[in-house]
């Protein structure tokens, strides 16, 4: 079927129809996917900024933020409506992850795999909404709270996966280096969800709590946590120092390499402001560095590991990418 034909199933399925008069360029379809990326950092670091300025609990119930008040009151203050703001963000992040599914879906030729993907995304987004709605509604449970920027360190995987996808065809992935490299990659990968989530037990049963009432923690010793936390660190470090000097072993490509130099880079300044804050009694600012840090972390593990394969554009009978630099942005 001509994707400009107009059907009775383009006026039934929204999707269709736009697809029918609408074809995003490769550069379109790219710049959609790294707004839903970088949308699922911002509500990361603005959770955080509820978190550390004790606005959990600013909106008191959920969806609405009072009983009789869909928006922040003025009797909530400053932290109802830091809270009613980080929920208003989470439509911008919905609006971007379905600006990632309408373009997919419009592009020329169709990737059902990225709209695979986009809809994925989106069904992250929903859960996260409704895990939020729990985490208020049981009084900032800890491990809801866990749970809450876990799903969302999920949904920053998805979209930087996407973002990579954009840029590839559909092909079987084709290794770029020896095997026993990709086993080494995986195992970076694997430690650094480790450390993830060890830092949010070290959150949870730490000083910020996210309102400014006593909220209960998790029951864990606060030190001891943060140095399991820290254990984990220096294994991610040993890792990726492992991973820059064997890519140099066996000679991978220019961009591959790089981005290992990335990750060292990223986690000299997060390990850099853990220990700063830790020796300082985590102040809020440095803190929330911290949270930004994390997500920067994951996202450079991420585009390490998905460099040491490729999938090649033209191969698939794609447009080639808009830039000759993608593959080192």
């Amino acid at each position: 079927m001509h994707k400009g034909s107009p059907t009775i199933w383009g006026v039934l399925n929204p999707l269709a129809f736009i697809a029918s008069r609408w074809t995003p360029s490769p550069r379109i379809v790219r710049r959609a996917a790294l707004a839903a990326l970088v949308m699922s950092v911002a509500i990361v670091v603005t959770g955080g900024a509820v978190r550390l300025t004790g606005s959990g609990l600013g909106c008191d119930t959920w969806p609405k933020c009072t009983d009789d008040s869909l928006v922040a009151t003025q009797e909530q203050g400053i932290h109802g409506a830091i809270e009613f703001g980080n929920r208003m963000l989470t439509y911008v992040l919905s609006a971007a992850v379905g600006w990632v599914i309408v373009a997919a879906r419009s592009a020329e030729p169709w990737r059902r795999s990225l709209t695979k993907l986009g809809w994925v995304q989106f069904a992250i987004v929903m859960a996260n909404a409704v895990l939020g709605g729990i985490t208020v509604m049981t009084g900032l449970n800890p491990y809801s709270v866990a749970g809450h920027f876990l799903l969302a360190t999920t949904l920053i995987a998805v979209t930087t996966i996407t973002w990579q996808r954009v840029g590839e065809g559909d092909t079987a992935p084709r290794p770029r280096v020896p095997g026993p490299v990709r086993k080494l990659s995986w195992a970076l990968v694997s430690t650094t969800l480790v450390l993830i989530a060890a830092g949010t037990v070290v959150t949870g049963s730490g000083p910020h709590a996210g309102d400014s009432s006593e909220i209960t923690r998790m029951p864990f010793d606060w030190e001891a946590t943060a140095h399991v936390h820290a254990i984990a660190a220096w294994v991610v470090c040993a890792l990726a120092v492992a991973m820059w000097l064997v890519l140099r072993v066996v000679d991978a490509p220019v961009d591959t390499r790089s981005r290992a130099r990335d990750l060292l880079l990223a986690l000299l300044a997060q390990g850099g402001i853990g220990y700063v804050q830790y020796f300082t009694d985590l102040p809020e600012l440095l803190v929330a560095a911290h949270m930004l840090g994390s997500c920067l972390v994951w996202i450079a593990v991420l585009r390490l590991a998905l460099s040491l394969r490729e999938r090649p554009a033209d191969e698939a009978g794609l447009p080639a990418p808009d830039e000759a630099r993608l593959s080192t942005v």
